[in-house]
């Protein structure tokens, strides 16, 4: 078992590698990645040099939200394997040296769990009160304007409640009432169901959505800046739907419980609203709630010069008071190498580049299946999408199925290594060249580049724990300075298609990844360095590594 870690804690720095099983591997020809086969590429992850995995939900679900639909928290839905196969999971990714974070999916459930099924049905029953429900408005309308992230009213009416339910996602996703604290008692019972399998900690979905004001209040308009979005969720000030202070309450309580378990952590995901990095340093910060925390802030903005440097302000920031935990792409959001691609084309050099960063920022670090590989988004079209988020926002919002395509393993395999039968999702022809085994095969690969990043993240302290300092570049150069005790490493990017020279004061420096053209960054160029004199005996260079 892959448990404690020593005087540092071994999540501070870490990497962590987010399996989406449904699209990693499949084992048995049906078309839809399972357990057995993720076990069966655990090398290929361990390979990279990561610390953990974070495996998306496996547990049983009608699939109407493809797993965040919960009907069953202590089990393994029959389309995945089974209890067993979960169990062979996390004891052979200790083998490998991989710890294992299970997704724990607090806030809401599936309409099919027998909580709600119960609780639906009857306003004396045991769970009556396990979610929450409302009386409607004289009108006969919801009790108040909240509305749900998918669309439409945020409440559902039950007629055998004669009561609204409240749902912050799909109507078949009803929110548990975190204020009850039969309800808490559970969620931890869960917890300690897979702390006790062996897992080693949890990624908690949707944190800004756990706690609600008691009072239902409705929530203040946002005026649009433009004209009526498509997404009206936007339209409203969430003060309080979401991100109520009690939700600390509940954090305590779960680290509390994780803190039984040496080494056991908490990763949570935070919303994109306004303040994320701030809220991640309050929910982090100390020893009482969250060990690191994530938001998809970053993401729904650009890559230009002062974006980039705000999110490099933000992570150090974040660093002086809590743990940030930086993500670029992940199954919610298209991934970075095309939605930052110059011009929406994906091209390999910004890739490596958007890569470079991502490991050398301050901070813990998720790195989604195939980003190791470079993978662009898939373009697919309207009949091949199966998210009920992209069916209901088309073509405005093409959903998330872009970046949830299968994992290509093999270019000259049927669906390129992924099934023997029809996957789930097609996977693209453009892919098929990027497969794992072709990039094995090229030094030059972005698999290479990745790998040789993240050995060198585990051999210096100074990228994976040290303080980071900005660097005062013109655009389009940023760059910042890693250091831990006497060792400081510089990172250079380079943010746009032209050959940018460097600053005199940062001739002399030995490349330890990335590029440096005589004394120029390339386009959209990448480079560690440090100190001739440091950087020799420590880091030969394999051949093609740098470059591509």
């Amino acid at each position: 078992m892959v448990r404690g870690g020593g005087a540092i804690a071994w999540w501070r720095g870490a990497v962590i590698y987010q399996v989406y099983p449904r699209s990693f591997a499949d084992s048995n020809g049906d078309g839809i990645g399972d357990l057995p086969g993720l076990i069966g590429r655990l090398d290929h992850i361990a390979s990279l040099g990561v610390d953990a995995i974070w495996v998306c939900p496996f547990y049983p679900s009608p699939q109407r939200d493809f797993g965040y639909d919960v009907a069953d928290h202590c089990a393994v839905d029959p389309a995945f394997g089974s209890l067993a196969d979960a169990d062979r999971l996390i004891e052979a990714a200790h083998a490998r040296g991989l710890r294992v974070l299970l997704d724990l999916v607090g806030g809401h459930t599936s309409d099919h769990h027998p909580w709600f099924e119960a609780s639906r049905r009857s306003r004396s029953a045991p769970t009556a009160d396990w979610y929450v429900w409302a009386d409607p408005a004289p009108d006969g309308t919801p009790p108040n304007n909240w509305l749900s992230v998918f669309g439409g009213s945020a409440w559902a009416w039950e007629p055998r409640r004669r009561q609204y339910y409240l749902h912050h996602f799909l109507a078949s996703q009803p929110t548990l009432n975190l204020h009850n604290e039969a309800v808490v008692e559970a969620l931890l019972g869960i917890a300690r169901f897979w702390l006790e399998r062996g897992a080693d900690g949890f990624r908690i979905d949707a944190v800004d959505f756990l706690a609600h004001d008691p009072a239902l209040r409705s929530n203040p308009p946002l005026p649009p800046a433009g004209g009526v979005p498509a997404k009206l969720f936007g339209l409203q000030q969430h003060l309080h739907d979401m991100m109520h202070p009690a939700a600390f309450a509940l954090l305590r309580r779960l680290r509390a419980l994780l803190d039984a378990y040496p080494g056991a952590v908490a990763l949570g995901e935070v919303s994109s609203q306004e303040g994320a990095f701030e809220r991640i340093a309050a929910y982090t910060e100390g020893d009482a709630h969250l060990h690191m925390a994530y938001t998809l802030r970053p993401l729904r903005n650009g890559f230009d010069h002062p974006t980039v440097a705000a999110l490099l302000q933000d992570a150090i920031a974040t660093c002086a008071r809590g743990w940030p935990c930086l993500s670029f792409s992940n199954h919610d959001v298209e991934r970075a190498a095309s939605r930052w691609a110059p011009g929406g084309v994906a091209d390999p050099r910004f890739t490596r580049l958007a890569l470079g960063l991502l490991l050398s920022l301050p901070g813990s670090v998720c790195l989604y299946q195939g980003e190791e590989l470079g993978l662009p988004d898939a373009v697919l079209r309207e009949e091949e999408i199966r998210d009920p988020f992209g069916m209901t926002y088309w073509p405005e919002f093409k959903g998330r199925d872009g970046s949830r395509t299968p994992m290509p393993w093999r270019p000259d395999a049927p669906h390129a290594g992924f099934t023997t039968g029809t996957p789930w999702l097609p996977v693209p022809e453009a892919h098929r060249a990027m497969a794992a085994a072709a990039q094995e095969a090229d030094p030059h690969s972005t698999l290479h580049f990745c790998r040789h990043l993240l050995a060198l993240r585990r051999a210096e302290p100074a990228l994976r724990r040290g303080e980071a300092v900005p660097l005062a570049l013109r655009a389009p150069l940023l760059g910042f300075v890693r250091r831990e005790a006497a060792r400081s490493l510089t990172v250079l990017c380079n943010l746009s298609p032209e050959t940018v020279p460097l600053p005199p004061t940062l001739h002399g420096l030995a490349p330890l990844a990335g590029a440096v053209e005589g004394s120029a960054l390339p386009p959209f160029g990448f480079a560690i360095l440090a100190p001739v004199s440091q950087a020799a005996a420590a880091w030969p260079v394999p051949e093609g590594a740098l470059t591509g």
